[in-house]
């Protein structure tokens, strides 16, 4: 094999312009070691480890070449350590570079370390401390998804009661369609939000959602069904744009409607200050790169500061001056549970952007 001009010999470790003690020294070392001429950046010499190891690496045998390589925006400088990833076996390297002379001739001397087990370590110890953050976060969630699911069972059986009764009273009665209409839409919410609490004290117990494949339409209808009477009052209409194709999700629907009812109606309280026709709020659905159903709540208020973006996901932080702080972080919570990940981001259009992600069904169920 050709290097730039120099041959290879002793099993493609040495060349011609090398002195033997430059070649013998790099053998002797333990690690993969090359050496390049300072003026050029060509290989002069190169122990059996480096060839290994580097050699399937293009322009290996040039020192800028090599930089540029591995380190791509590299101006071919030797800073006297940087640590890398090569692409072909995917193992860690930390180079070290340094000047030496040989026979009158300077060279940059790299000498490479395998750091992979070490990177695989710290990657390791990053996952734990996160998975110990994150079910410190749950257990303080469910305390309190815990707690509130005890303090409104009762109140929410006794509301069902008391409208189930005055349907009852309101036909024998013969009492006008519109009132029958309106305690039967109330009786319609007071079961759904019983059916989350039901759901809610379920999650804290096991721990895991109860997920198959959803059609995020119908998760999406279901929202603005209970909140279309809300809108209404704020002047507001709610534009879903969710594609015919949208794949379905793998998800337990009740807590996704949740998680949704909780951004549009955040959405909505947002708006109030928006002259009604500047409102606008939409609910938007795509796939993303990762291969996720992304859906996204968009609003035309008055946005967040900065101070207030840092803070939007802790426990307790609220905008609101009647709100307790915690229906983000639960939300996030679920989202987690799905193996989604939740976002804020300011919108173009002024206003705020509030996301989540779920996995598609296909291939879970």
């Amino acid at each position: 094999m050709g290097v730039d001009g120099g041959a290879v010999h002793g099993q493609g470790t040495a060349h011609a312009d090398a002195s033997p003690s430059l070649d013998a020294l790099l053998e002797a070392l333990p690690v993969a070691c090359a050496a390049f001429d300072c003026e050029t950046g060509r290989l002069v010499a190169g122990n059996r480890r480096y060839h290994d190891q580097f050699g399937p690496v293009p322009g290996h045998v040039s020192r800028d070449r090599l930089m540029r390589e591995l380190h791509p925006g590299s101006t071919g400088d030797t800073p006297g350590r940087r640590d890398v990833r090569l692409p072909h076996s995917g193992r860690w390297y930390s180079l070290h570079w340094g000047r030496v002379e040989d026979t009158g001739q300077a060279l940059d001397l790299l000498s490479a370390v395998d750091i992979s087990e070490r990177i695989e370590v710290l990657d390791s110890h990053k996952s734990r401390q996160e998975k110990l953050l994150f079910t410190s976060r749950l257990m303080s969630v469910g305390e309190m998804a815990a707690t509130l699911a005890h303090e409104l069972n009762q109140p929410l059986a006794a509301i069902v009661n008391y409208l189930n009764g005055s349907l009852r009273l309101v036909g024998q009665a013969g009492g006008p369609v519109q009132v029958e209409r309106a305690l039967q839409a109330a009786r319609t919410q007071a079961e759904h939000a019983s059916a989350v609490i039901a759901r809610v004290r379920e999650f804290v117990r096991a721990r895991e959602p109860r997920r198959s494949a959803h059609r995020l339409a119908g998760i999406a209808d279901t929202v603005l069904e209970l909140l279309r009477l809300e809108a209404e009052r704020q002047e507001l209409c709610i534009e879903l744009r969710l594609p015919e194709d949208l794949p379905d999700v793998y998800a337990d629907r009740v807590m996704v409607e949740q998680v949704l009812l909780n951004l549009v109606k955040n959405a909505i309280e947002a708006m109030r200050e928006t002259p009604p026709g500047e409102r606008a709020l939409r609910v938007d659905g795509r796939v993303n790169l990762d291969g996720d159903v992304e859906v996204r709540v968009v609003d035309r208020g008055s946005g967040l500061s900065q101070a207030e973006q840092d803070q939007l996901f802790s426990p307790f932080f609220t905008t609101k001056a009647d709100g307790l702080g915690i229906g983000l972080a639960i939300c996030r919570s679920i989202i987690e549970y799905h193996e989604g990940r939740m976002f804020f981001e300011p919108s173009p259009e002024g206003g705020s952007v509030f996301g989540f992600t779920l996995p598609v069904a296909e291939g879970r169920t």
